[in-house]
């Protein structure tokens, strides 16, 4: 496959990723046995939009009370729900996100306990926060958090009493790279042919719901637009119906993310809709997906995992088609502003 490295990827993902079991466990009961009132998830861009799976997992499967917040807006909102009781997790590639590293300093300067997950390490973010797991590979990054941040999220549920399933999952959890990797050779084919026919293409409609939300904003958002300067919308299944579908017309590209949670039947709905005005509908649907070693019962929550390294095969073929590699930026990190 193209840009894809197999191997590299499976002592990545599954041997490396997997390796950080223990030390999150061990931080998360720590945490969890001297007590704590809620959980922030905090970010910036892709980041926040990586959390917002988790957000939705704890909010419909537990009683923990959880804010996915936006780092900058978090800051300047002085959130009443923070306190030295809170709990606040961060993610970061570079480990030097401005906005990550200045909100960090601020949870940590208000006594909320902080945890990051960092690629690069000695970075700012990891000298920050009171606990840090360093994976030390920007490749496949992506891949490898959203495996960490199941471990995170599944334990303090755990912990809680609320989720006895939690060595079973994780045993799962274990089997996600292979799922992952059969994934991406399934749909290669179709992601090539995607971005052949829409390279050309100036606008894309991106919908999605439920723990696929985050992926549908951060697709449209920092890989489309940031990456590619393409226009594209994300937009809720949920919401779909309150104006965004009076802009469908026959040739409007829309892309639809089907996962397999509660949330299914929304994005169904738009599916029936569109199938009646666009002859350019995408479905992207993880239940199209073996997943192998992945029980039903849990299927739903790592579609998050499969449906965007799906994604990110479109994306290695949009680079190729459009000669515009995925790093190419006109401002991000080239101006102050």
């Amino acid at each position: 496959m193209l840009h894809f490295d197999e191997n590299l990827f499976l002592k990545l993902v599954e041997e490396e990723g997997l390796a950080y079991r223990g030390q999150i466990e061990e931080i998360v009961d720590g945490i969890a046995g001297r007590g704590y009132s809620n959980l922030f998830l905090i970010g910036a861009g892709g980041t926040i939009a990586m959390m917002y799976p988790y957000e939705y997992i704890l909010k419909s499967s537990s009683t923990i009370d959880v804010h996915a917040e936006i780092a900058a807006e978090f800051m300047a909102m002085n959130h009443k729900h923070l306190t030295r009781d809170s709990v606040c997790i961060f993610t970061s590639v570079s480990g030097t996100t401005q906005e990550t590293v200045a909100a960090a300093a601020y949870c940590k300067e208000r006594g909320a306990t902080t945890i990051a997950l960092v690629a690069e390490p000695g970075t700012p973010l990891t000298q920050i926060v009171d606990h840090c797991i360093t994976t030390g590979s920007e490749k496949h990054s992506f891949d490898t958090f959203f495996m960490l941040l199941y471990m995170v999220i599944f334990r303090f549920m755990y912990n809680r009493g609320e989720f006895p399933q939690y060595e079973r999952f994780t045993e799962e959890v274990a089997h996600l790279p292979r799922a992952i990797l059969q994934a991406v050779q399934a749909f290669d084919k179709r992601a090539e042919d995607f971005a052949i026919r829409h390279k050309d293409t100036g606008y894309h409609m991106m919908v999605g719901s439920g723990n696929l939300w985050g992926n549908t904003y951060s697709y449209a958002m920092c890989i489309l637009e940031e990456m590619q300067w393409i226009h594209a919308k994300s937009i809720h299944a949920a919401e779909f119906f309150h104006g965004t579908l009076e802009l469908v017309l026959e040739d409007t590209s829309v892309i639809l993310l089907k996962g397999e949670d509660e949330t299914r039947p929304l994005v169904e709905r738009v599916e029936r809709f569109c199938e009646k005005i666009t002859k350019q509908l995408t479905v992207i649907d993880t239940a199209d997906f073996e997943m192998a070693g992945i029980s039903e019962e849990f299927r739903k929550h790592f579609a998050v995992s499969i449906n965007w390294s799906v994604l990110s095969r479109i994306s290695v073929y949009l680079e190729r088609e459009r000669n515009h590699p995925l790093t190419l930026r006109r401002y991000y990190r080239q101006m102050e502003y």
